[in-house]
């Protein structure tokens, strides 16, 4: 048996801080709180997506572990395009929406109205 994915709906984070993470991520990325949710805390990464955050006593970085963040507009691709780790030891990567992946670039009803199929 197999299951169709339509996407992520989440990535899940481990800092020692959860206050000082929601502050980093909304400072750096400009990520929406969101209320309820899995996790100590939680942001808006699109429409469908959501960063939980979970307090745990000891973080334990890991080498290849990464998550990555997509950027549209061009001046902050300049900026911002990199691979780098949070306070916490999380890596992430920022890059840029490749012409092969605009469907990332249609919110979900949209994809819907047009009969685009995943």
């Amino acid at each position: 048996m197999s299951v169709q994915v339509y996407g992520c709906n989440h990535l899940a984070i481990e800092v020692d801080d959860v206050e000082a993470a929601v502050k980093f991520y909304k400072d750096v990325f400009n990520l929406e709180k969101m209320d309820g949710g899995e996790g100590d805390a939680f942001l808006k990464l699109g429409e469908h997506q959501f960063l939980a955050i979970f307090e745990v006593e000891r973080v334990k970085p890991d080498r290849v572990r990464h998550f990555g963040l997509i950027v549209r507009d061009e001046k902050q691709l300049i900026e911002f395009r990199c691979d780098f780790r949070d306070p916490w030891g999380n890596r992430i990567q920022v890059v840029d929406l490749h012409d092969e992946s605009l469907i990332w670039l249609l919110p979900y009803a949209e994809v819907q109205k047009v009969g685009i199929k995943f």
